[in-house]
């Protein structure tokens, strides 16, 4: 039987065409790049600045906007930079702050916006801060982090049943120096800075500010929500001692919120910010947005982590005209990070690692890629030998092969990690060589988005569809009329699908890319394949056909 629509949910906010309304970023299709997996210029065995400046013109043909840098800050890599020792440095293993300026002037040239990671949550515990606030319970510093003694009823004890993330273990390290426990939601060596104090967040506003006097223009916020901690740091329910992440969604943080809002505004060319808020419910998220006066944007990870069904993406779209469309919040899209196992690893197949690739790139908001993903990868298989990372998150980090060689466009074979899967037939030469291949998908995809103010700028409607199907309409209609219709078949089996809309004149629709490449530039049938995408514009309206492109 078909599937309703949710009330209320047939036609989203509608976008305002003014530049002040509509900034760069919710144009953007954001590429991730991690580092240390990118690309290797001297022979170390790990990415770095330089390597990435080797790999534009990739990025430029595929047609990206933006970069995210993944944190390349001096660092002991405890947890591979995530614990950083100095926040307004380049580690010599990533290069200079000569290369990075370089690679920001080399970006822009291109039209290339550069975004890069702050963690303000936590530092190395080599950090200078942190050295000097472990020196004594009298040090001018030992406030910037959180120290606790053990309750006064169970002496020895943490001061709470809190969790790390990772490794197993309390979420607090005693300190035998000075007596007390240090709080750490991370790893032992990455302990939370204490935002109660205002130099902590004075300081740390200028860490921004000195990035953003470098050029860039905009930070990703690793796990933003917990600069505020409940004061009373409760003990939590048993069996969820694990969720201290989670369960630090209090008030105090929106201030905070607000606060960096602020030094981001004092700075032209609509600097924005992407917040990792690890919620996983789209209604506490929205509150992350404020008034239009905290984040730009934040991740929606209930739909990083969604299931391949029409069901569950059904839902992720009415989550967020629930509770986003109205507060004005522009939702933010991933499929694949630098945490999570890459999305065709999930899913099982390259089919339907496609089809979501047409799904991430039509739906209304900021998409993010993950670097590889245009290549259709998989994650690495990491024996015990091999692992190095505390969390297990080795596989999605994997190097990016660039050529078929044996050493896949870096300077040697064998480097920090293993080569995913095929990187000899998915790296990226072999594929710009085949237009049929999934990196071809990419660019169409992005050079159609690129092409339609309805898919940029227009609202979401999502309409009636038989099960195991998934479609929507993308609309605009000033300052231009556009419409897109994207179509996806989660199913094992081929579908039939009706495109005539509720109320519209009946519309002859042609495909202007499919995941599979079939049928592109012509009417569309109204029948899917086994997990096919694609998208449809008005079969009269052929201004802006990609087709496919070969090679340049």
């Amino acid at each position: 039987m078909p599937r309703a629509n949710a009330a209320g949910h047939d036609a989203s906010v509608p976008a305002t065409p003014s530049s002040a309304h509509d900034p760069w970023w919710r144009h953007a299709v954001v590429y991730q790049i991690y580092p240390r997996s990118f690309c290797d210029s001297d022979g170390d065995g790990v990415g770095d600045l330089a390597g990435i400046r080797s790999r534009l013109d990739h990025l430029t043909w595929l047609g990206v906007d933006a970069i995210w840098l993944s944190p390349f800050f001096p660092s002991p890599m405890a947890d591979f930079g995530y614990d950083v020792s100095d926040y307004c440095g380049v580690d010599p293993l990533f290069g200079t702050l000569a290369d990075f300026d370089a690679l920001v002037a080399d970006c822009h040239e291109r039209g290339i916006k550069v975004i890069v990671d702050w963690v303000p949550n936590h530092t190395s515990d080599e950090h200078p801060w942190f050295v000097e606030s472990r020196s004594s319970r009298e040090s001018p510093r030992r406030e910037w982090y959180v120290w606790r003694d053990s309750p006064a009823d169970v002496p020895g004890r943490p001061p709470n049943n809190w969790l790390a993330q990772f490794p197993d273990g309390p979420a607090w390290t005693w300190d035998e120096a000075t007596g007390q426990w240090y709080l750490h939601l991370f790893t032992p060596q990455q302990p939370d800075l204490n935002w109660d104090d205002p130099e902590v967040e004075s300081a740390m506003h200028d860490t921004l500010r000195f990035w953003l006097d470098r050029g860039v223009d905009g930070f990703r916020m690793d796990v933003v929500h917990t600069i505020g901690k409940d004061p009373e740091l409760p003990n939590l329910p048993t069996g969820r001692e694990r969720d201290a992440v989670i369960a630090n969604d209090v008030a105090v943080t929106h201030d905070r919120l607000r606060a960096i809002r602020k030094v981001l505004d004092e700075y032209p060319g609509q600097r924005t910010s992407v917040g990792e808020v690890y919620l996983l419910s789209p209604e506490r998220i929205a509150t992350y947005y404020g008034r239009g006066d905290e984040l730009h944007m934040s991740f929606n990870f209930s739909a990083l982590w969604s299931r391949w069904s029409a069901e569950a993406w059904t839902r992720n779209l009415d989550e967020v005209a629930t509770h986003l469309d109205p507060v004005g919040a522009w939702p933010t899209w991933a499929l694949s990070n630098h945490d999570v196992p890459r999305h065709r690893t999930r899913y099982g197949s390259e089919a339907r690692a496609r089809a979501a690739a047409m799904l991430l790139l039509t739906l209304r908001g900021t998409p993010f890629l993950y670097a590889g993903e245009e290549l259709g990868l998989t994650d690495a298989e990491i024996t015990a030998a091999d692992q190095v990372d505390p969390g297990g998150r080795d596989g999605c980090r994997a190097p990016v092969p660039w050529d078929p060689s044996t050493t896949h466009g870096w300077v040697r074979a064998d480097n920090w990690l293993p080569w995913p899967p095929d990187a000899a037939t998915l790296d990226a030469a072999s594929q710009r060589r085949d237009p049929a291949s999934v990196l071809h998908l990419y660019r169409r995809l992005l050079t159609a988005r690129r092409g339609s103010p309805a898919l940029m700028q227009g609202a979401l409607g999502r309409r009636l569809a038989p099960d195991g199907v998934l479609l929507y309409e993308r609309r605009i209609v000033a300052p231009v009329n556009d419409r897109r219709l994207v179509i996806v078949n989660f199913g094992d089996n081929a579908a039939h699908v009706a495109t005539d809309l509720e109320g519209d004149e009946p519309v002859r629709w042609s495909v202007e890319v499919s995941s599979d490449g079939s049928g592109e530039g012509d009417v569309f049938s109204g029948t899917l394949e086994p997990s096919q995408a694609v998208l449809l514009r008005p079969a009269a309206d052929t201004g802006h056909s990609t087709g496919h492109s070969g090679p340049t």
